[in-house]
């Protein structure tokens, strides 16, 4: 799959001697090099139905270090005779999280790994005795894709009394790495809205009022997402306004409402910046019970879903970002390798694509 014409940014962070060469070795698998690397970084060169496209490692971030088994504490272990467990946090209405899953459970097939499975329904409290359940059913490694990013002490001590690595994927757990956990993979969401806003600033011209649909409060996505959206308006389109903030709390529901509500409050704005598709469809939504055409405002949206590429065809959104839930070879790769007793990073860094009208009916296989 190409994303030449994506505008894609590519995810790039300095590499360490500790971890290049686990780095190397991930990257290899999963990527090839494309004609429009000019800073040398891998691109994606597979088809969307390939589990490992559009994945990419990076090092730690500077001054950061890899993790071993030995620094870690534990002991070596062979990942084809061992059980997995993994934890989803939410509940798999979300196209994201139905797509994470299916990538752990046929990874897992792939390589004849017996995996246990939980989901916490969007309950944190359930996904702490989840976890501790998958401990006490035998998980010999666990892959943890967090809810919340506090309260997991519970969970970190009874794995450290089993010797039981931990990898979360997606939302980081605030605990220190290569103690609490080894890897944390996930998307760069600071990146993800620096490029939302780059496609917002081309849809509006770089002028006229946006808003902001917020995802859930109290989350990292959100803050860095957040983050990265502003700080690009402000360095590079100051005319472009945000004029309203909402939490919409990922929901398509919420993200309706809350774009009912903003439509009475600013029947001029231009942009509707959505920090997930889910929100993002609320949005067209509410445009079009209020009469509004494709295109009379801007919509711009993170995560990748059909339903979101679908919509940019159709010309009621005008860019996605796609946060990549293929976690799985990823995932196993890494605990392949530590268990095994090689070092990894502690911080690793999934490919994302992008969609615009230019390629999203094309490219519309690859969505999830």
């Amino acid at each position: 799959m190409n994303f030449t014409s994506h505008r894609r940014h590519p995810l790039a962070r300095p590499a360490a001697a500790a971890s290049l060469a686990l780095a190397v070795a991930l990257t290899a698998a999963g990527c090839a090099k494309s004609e429009d690397d000019a800073d040398g970084a891998a691109k994606p060169s597979a088809t969307g139905a390939d589990a490992d496209a559009g994945q990419k490692v990076a090092a730690p971030k500077p001054g950061g270090k890899g993790c071993t088994l030995a620094a870690y504490g534990g002991d070596t272990l062979d990942l084809k005779g061992a059980t997995v467990g993994f934890s989803q946090s939410e509940k798999e209405a979300n196209p994201f999280r139905i797509a994470e899953t299916r990538s752990i459970k046929d990874e897992a097939a792939k390589r004849g790994v017996k995996l246990l499975t939980a989901n916490a329904q969007s309950q944190f409290s359930k996904q702490i005795s989840d976890v501790q359940d998958l401990l006490a059913k035998g998980a010999d490694v666990l892959v943890i894709a967090p809810l919340n990013s506090d309260g997991w002490e519970p969970v970190l001590r009874a794995a450290a009394a089993r010797k039981v690595p931990i990898v979360t994927i997606d939302r980081q757990i605030n605990a220190d790495p290569c103690k609490d956990y080894v890897s944390f993979i996930a998307s760069d969401f600071v990146e993800q809205g620096k490029r939302a806003a780059d496609q917002m600033i081309e849809a509006t011209g770089g002028k006229g009022k946006v808003a902001i649909l917020l995802g859930a409060a109290g989350n990292n996505v959100t803050t860095e997402r957040t983050k990265g959206f502003k700080d690009r308006i402000a360095e590079k389109a100051p005319e472009l306004e945000i004029v309203f903030e909402q939490t919409g709390d990922f929901a398509r529901e919420k993200g309706q409402q809350v774009t009912e509500q903003l439509i009475q409050s600013q029947p001029g704005i231009n942009g509707v910046y959505a920090e997930n598709d889910e929100m993002g469809l609320g949005a067209v939504g509410a445009l079009k019970g209020a009469g509004k055409k494709p295109g009379d405002v801007k919509i711009i949206t993170i995560d990748g879903t059909r339903n979101a590429v679908q919509g940019v065809v159709d010309g009621w959104i005008q860019g996605v970002i796609e946060s990549n839930p293929r976690f799985g070879p990823l995932a196993f790769r890494t605990l392949d390798a530590f268990t095994r007793g090689e070092e990894v990073p502690q911080e690793i860094v999934i490919e994302d694509g992008a969609y615009d009208a230019d390629n999203a009916e094309q490219d519309l296989g690859r969505a999830y």
